[in-house]
């Protein structure tokens, strides 16, 4: 999926580069929390193995390599044990790759946004291109604290199902996807769709809400063939922002 040569390099490597990757283009646009929130993928040639971020590092920070490994029980692997985690990261991360293995990555965010919206009655309105892409796809897990529990994971799971996003009540957002691509291109169009929320709702004039069958029509739209190709080009479009920057992420 990397737009320059993988060179033979094994698919858990090409898998670390694109994760790394998402953290950069992450923190290009602002879609960061200091340290708290964080991103996985399913390694495809270590059955049960997931990578994730480590605790104490900066989006754009993350590289390759600084990622560490867990089980679908979220238990860091022995070889990282050292490395400082994030408990409810792993508990939540792990809980939706075991229970969707054909979920490749999981974004989680906390922006201004994101969070405004999770805590509105009303939840996301279709009032716009990009929230209408998740009609009748978004899931809404209720807030219980820091998701640290087993029972919790198990009412995150049910809360997500087969939605492309889940809106964390109070809390944030997660997006899902086979590919890199599709994970990031949900959650950057689910939060543009909140920050366009947050923006119509001050204004204080009523809103236009598409009929529902418009809204179904254009969720159908967000999901063809050429849909899927466009979210390549965008994410092939990201890797060339961040390689402008630099491409220390791939170490």
């Amino acid at each position: 999926m990397m737009t320059y040569e993988n060179n033979g390099a094994p698919t858990s490597l090409i898998t670390r580069q694109e994760l790394a990757a998402i953290f950069r283009i992450l923190a290009h646009f602002r879609l960061t929390d200091l340290i708290h929130t964080h991103a996985s993928a399913r390694l495809p040639d270590k059955a049960g193995t997931l990578l994730i971020n480590r605790y104490n590092l900066l989006f754009d920070e993350v590289t390759a390599s600084s990622l560490i490994e867990i089980n679908e029980e979220g238990a860091v692997l022995p070889e990282y044990a050292d490395a400082e985690t994030n408990g409810a990261g792993c508990n939540i991360h792990s809980a939706i790759h075991e229970a969707f293995p054909e979920i490749g990555f999981v974004i989680h965010t906390h922006t201004r946004a994101g969070a405004a919206v999770s805590a509105q009655r009303q939840g996301l309105l279709p009032i716009s291109q990009q929230a209408m892409m998740f009609h009748d796809s978004v899931g809404y897990h209720a807030f219980e604290g820091f998701v640290l529990t087993r029972e919790e994971r198990v009412s995150l799971v049910n809360d997500l199902g087969k939605n492309k996003v889940l809106i964390l009540r109070n809390h944030g957002l997660i997006s899902v996807g086979r590919t890199a691509a599709e994970a990031l291109n949900r959650i950057y169009n689910l939060e543009r769709a909140c920050e366009i929320q947050i923006a119509a709702l001050s204004g204080n004039s009523e809103l236009i809400v598409p009929p529902v069958p418009v809204q179904s029509r254009l969720e159908q739209q967000s999901v063809s063939d050429k849909q899927i190709h466009i979210e390549m080009m965008a994410w092939n479009a990201c890797l060339r922002l961040i390689d402008k920057v630099g491409s220390d992420y791939r170490a």
